[in-house]
């Protein structure tokens, strides 16, 4: 009976050190997802810094078409709304 403890303390054991490695591998697997997402998040924040700019940019060298664009915009958004707003007979 003795030997059927110590195996089974051994088993347990076993079982404990691939809980261990399996818990590791996670944890790196969780920690390389975590910084390739926030790599990709300061990526795209610098790359909507950099859209903006490059709007402001455009905006200051035609400030004349800047306001047509957006009163084109304005027209067409507010069209649409109109027509989707009407009552449908």
């Amino acid at each position: 009976m003795p030997a059927s403890v110590f195996e089974k303390t051994a088993m347990v054991e076993d079982a404990l050190r691939e809980a261990s490695k399996i818990k590791a591998v996670l944890t790196d697997a969780v920690k390389d997802g975590t910084r390739a997402a926030n790599q990709q998040i300061r990526r795209g924040c610098h790359a909507a810094e950099d859209v903006l700019e490059e709007a402001k940019h455009t905006v200051k060298r035609r400030p004349i078409e800047a306001v047509a664009v957006v009163f084109a915009a304005g027209f067409v958004v507010g069209s649409l709304l109109a027509y989707f707003a009407m009552p449908r007979r």
